[in-house]
């Protein structure tokens, strides 16, 4: 399976388990991940959720040869029926701390769901990259509303623009990133602090993430984002780009 999932007291656990393809996420994957995350927002017995992954690298974003067979799902009306949708309205709208365990490179996706984390561990090597505007499209998953207000606008700006990764170090400066540890410390690292969350009041810590988030607003900005990713995904930049990614492959 390409996504495992475990619970262990009030703890579920999401593993991306495709190590051999950098964990590049599915349609599959975002369904499999959506109802996950759904189902345990509703659970009364998980109190926390933690995302990590197998091998060497956390997530190399979306799976392009799948992302591009589903491009008539993606271009049609009603866009929030398509699984990256459902996977970002999920991460969006759930209720209960959230922490990822990321390893080596995280693109894409793979660095923008880590905005919607309450906490963060990384490995000393990794590496986050966010490639949208290199090929021709927006970011996704309201990252152009909590980007800047995690880390500024310039740096944010610059690093949208430029393309450079973000080591650990930096991203931990910059409070993308609670703990950095060694790569084999990773998931036990992240499981340690979700579990730490389960000594606390479940109501308080609800209403506490509540406080400090507006869902509404990010689901607005995470459509209008998409609006313009589809339009953009027939640009000659984008077009460009996935046909020299696809004859590469």
């Amino acid at each position: 399976m390409d996504i495992v999932t475990e619970r262990e007291g009030g703890v579920l656990t999401l593993r991306l388990n495709r190590p051999a393809k950098k964990n590049a996420l599915t349609r599959a994957m975002y369904t499999d991940l959506a109802q996950a995350l759904s189902d345990a927002g509703d659970d009364d017995a998980i109190r926390a959720a933690v995302i990590v992954a197998e091998g060497d690298d956390f997530c190399a974003g979306n799976d392009i040869v799948d992302f591009a067979q589903g491009l008539a799902e993606l271009q049609s009306e009603n866009l929030e029926a398509a699984p990256v949708f459902r996977f970002l309205k999920a991460l969006t709208y759930f209720p209960k701390p959230l922490v990822a365990g990321v390893q080596g490179q995280a693109v894409g996706v793979g660095v923008t769901l880590l905005l919607h984390c309450d906490l963060v561990v990384a490995d000393e090597g990794a590496r986050l990259r966010l490639p949208f505007l290199q090929l021709g499209l927006v970011p996704e998953a309201g990252s152009t509303l909590l980007l800047p207000q995690r880390i500024g606008h310039a740096r944010a700006f610059e690093w949208l623009s430029q393309g450079a990764p973000v080591m650990a170090g930096q991203a931990q400066a910059w409070g993308l990133v609670n703990r950095v540890v060694a790569k084999d410390a990773v998931a036990a690292t992240a499981s340690e602090l979700a579990r730490s969350l389960l000594k606390l009041s479940p109501a308080a810590v609800r209403h506490t993430k509540g406080f400090m988030r507006d869902p509404d607003q990010v689901w607005q900005v995470v459509q209008a984002e998409g609006q313009v990713f589809r339009q953009l995904l027939t640009s000659p930049e984008a077009m460009a780009a996935f046909s020299a990614f696809l004859n590469r492959s």
